[in-house]
């Protein structure tokens, strides 16, 4: 068995596979490292579906960074082998009229700067369109034809296939518990099966569970879950697209996201963008508790009235590994030689994934990129707080629940 490799990737999610395939195509011997199965059930990329959306507030790196994002989700709906990303469009609505500085009316006026063209919306065009919606609860907002879902544990499959198909080598049954070094130099990991590799470069992108290989990020990754609720409804009629999309309901007051019912699954997803609870991610149960049920249904009561007895067929807690800036950690390590961390990605990193795996690869490379600044290595004071403008944060705005 080949023990010795150009790139050890520890993590086979969207970051560890999408970092493979760049690598590999840049002609690397590579391996993956992951406990299994791929998709692990346990990862954030693991689910049913995750929001593609190009609003990021005024935030115009990140917009220009979806575009293309975006570009490559159509692309790999010609190349998979199924389509995976779904161009539902997206609704993103407010129960005050919006204003400047808030996460969608920023959002609508940079798409307006870029050249797209969003729909705008009040009360009653919400009425009209989307009418699964209580009438009045929300008063402005736009939708985008421009962005929708993608099946994120389906295609987490697919890039796992294509890895193997490309040559990469997938251990999916090795858990990386110590990186190597000597004399200041990642030379390769230690597995607790036992098992020993060597490797020219090592690339740490386990998520939340990175900073138990890398301690020194203690401090600036913390493993937050989320809850994440699967309903079923007698009557999926208004939950379907067009008349109901992938939307934001106030998200930054409020945390609430959607989607429209899963063509595969039969069921409508409704979760949390928001503060979370603090989880270690071997020893903390991922539980959906009581309070967070009690919330969904007072969402869905003041929003989705047709939804809230609906049937909770599924929960689950989904990791965030956490920035507090709420930017990636994407750069080498400023102390040991050839130890490369991709990870944070704070809840809104799984969209990126058609250009991630080449931002990663320019990273390990040293490659000039324009976006590799926002992830560099930093120290980030106490006093930080997330950047990432869809993301409630009680203080930051008066919540609407």
């Amino acid at each position: 068995m080949l023990t010795s490799y150009d790139a050890l990737i520890v993590g086979g999610g969207i970051f560890g596979l999408t970092a493979a395939l760049a690598l590999r195509q840049r002609g690397y011997r590579t391996a993956v490292f992951d406990p299994g199965p791929i998709p692990h059930p346990l990862a954030a990329s693991t689910d049913i579906s995750k929001v593609i959306r190009m609003e990021y507030g005024a935030d115009e790196l990140y917009m220009e960074m979806a575009e293309k994002a975006l570009a490559g989700w159509q692309r790999w709906n010609e190349e998979f082998p199924e389509k995976l990303y779904h161009n539902t469009g997206v609704t993103m609505i407010t129960r005050q009229p919006m204003q400047p500085g808030g996460y969608e009316h920023d959002s609508y006026a940079l798409l307006l700067k870029r050249g797209h063209a969003p729909l705008r919306l009040d009360s009653t065009l919400v009425a009209e369109r989307f009418p699964a919606w209580k009438g009045g609860a929300y008063v402005d907002g736009y939708f985008h034809s421009k962005g929708g879902y993608a099946e994120s544990g389906r295609v987490v499959e697919q890039l796992a296939q294509q890895a193997l198909a490309a040559g990469i080598t997938l251990y999916a049954d090795q858990t990386v518990t110590q990186i190597i070094t000597a004399n200041g130099r990642a030379n390769g990991v230690r597995t607790s099966e036992g098992q020993v590799f060597q490797g020219g470069v090592v690339l740490v992108a386990a998520g939340a569970w990175t900073q138990l290989l890398v301690p020194e990020l203690e401090k600036v990754l913390t493993p937050t879950g989320h809850p994440v609720f699967h309903l079923k409804t007698a009557d999926p009629t208004l939950f379907k697209p067009p008349t109901f999309t992938v939307f934001t309901a106030d998200i930054a007051n409020s945390g609430w996201y959607g989607f429209p019912l899963h063509p595969r699954q039969g069921v409508i997803k409704v979760a949390n963008h928001g503060v979370g609870q603090v989880v270690h991610p071997v020893r903390d149960k991922r539980q959906v508790t009581d309070a967070d049920i009690r919330q969904l249904r007072s969402f869905l009561e003041s929003s989705l009235p047709m939804l809230k007895d609906a049937t909770i067929a599924y929960t689950r807690r989904c990791l965030y590994s956490d920035t507090p800036d709420g930017h990636f950690w994407i750069d080498h390590h400023p102390e040991i030689t050839g130890l490369v961390v991709a990870a944070g990605g704070s809840g809104h990193a799984f969209k990126f994934a058609p250009i991630l795996g080449g931002l990663i690869a320019d990273a390990v490379e040293r490659q000039p990129n324009p976006y590799l600044q926002r992830f560099r290595w930093r120290e980030l004071g106490p006093a930080v707080r997330s950047e990432e403008a869809a993301r409630y944060q009680p203080g930051r705005a008066a919540s609407s629940e």
